[in-house]
């Protein structure tokens, strides 16, 4: 069945009389996560909440499109690991602004881009953006801050852990190999604790901090997590859908 809020789905028929409020972007990497799952894992995730948030706020009548989604993401510190494809940030820019180009000429002015991978900084970006099309709202959402990931998981961990293995045993679970071949996740820290503590950063060297590629524990992972979690974060986030699609950009502040 067609989905008339996915763009990729839809057709002209359709698109020559609609008029939408609000466009998604959904935005993920293409990386090792672990032994045990896909490279296409933060595109596969950002993709299934993005489409069912979007369905959920569709179905509210908030005119919403989702475009479709933007496979590699910044890898710099995976620049030795095999196939990790990176996109500069002056890469992401060029590709928003080229996006965005089209929104603005065509009168959407509302930009959700859905963060599927920790590499991505879009803050600056939008900073950018933002002086070149005074008329775009742009904003952006990282899926992994927007509830408290500990009321549904125990291991901490930011790749490939408990979190995102059981996010895809719920997404894609004929893509996850069987449990004997997870690696344990376990990586190193900084020797200077202060980047440890999260007042000062610089990047990791990922093929010096971990040997399986990912970074926390995923052996606790089952699908019901994954599927409670994704059902209270595409509830929350099409909620959010529905609020933007609604807002008047003249009137953002209370």
């Amino acid at each position: 069945m067609i989905r008339p809020y996915i763009l990729a789905e839809t057709n002209w028929r359709h698109l020559k009389t609609e008029k939408f409020e609000l466009a998604i972007l959904p935005w993920g990497a293409t990386e090792a996560h672990n032994y045990h799952l896909p490279y296409a894992t933060d595109n596969y995730q950002a993709e299934a909440i993005v489409n069912e948030s979007a369905r959920k706020a569709w179905d509210r009548g908030d005119k919403v499109v989702v475009l479709p989604t933007i496979p590699f993401g910044v890898n710099t510190g995976q620049k030795d690991i095999y196939l990790d494809i990176n996109l500069n940030p002056s890469t992401q820019l060029a590709i928003l602004k080229d996006i965005i180009t089209v929104l603005n000429n065509q009168g959407i002015y509302k930009l959700l881009i859905f963060n599927g991978h920790g590499g991505n900084n879009f803050k600056p970006l939008i900073r950018e953006l933002g002086l070149l099309f005074p008329k775009m709202f742009i904003s952006f959402c990282f899926f992994p801050q927007m509830l408290d990931k500990y009321q549904y998981f125990e291991e901490k961990g930011d790749h490939a852990d408990e979190m995102e293995t059981s996010l895809m045993l719920h997404i894609k679970p004929e893509l996850v190999l069987p449990k004997k071949d997870w690696g344990s996740g376990e990586a190193k820290k900084f020797k200077i604790h202060a980047f440890n503590e999260g007042w000062v950063w610089a990047e990791r060297e990922w093929s010096k901090i971990t040997k399986d590629t990912g970074t926390g524990n995923p052996m606790l992972s089952t699908a019901e997590k994954g599927k409670s979690f994704f059902n209270d974060v595409c509830s929350k986030m099409s909620l959010l859908i529905g609020e933007i699609c609604q807002a008047d950009l003249n009137d953002l502040y209370e």
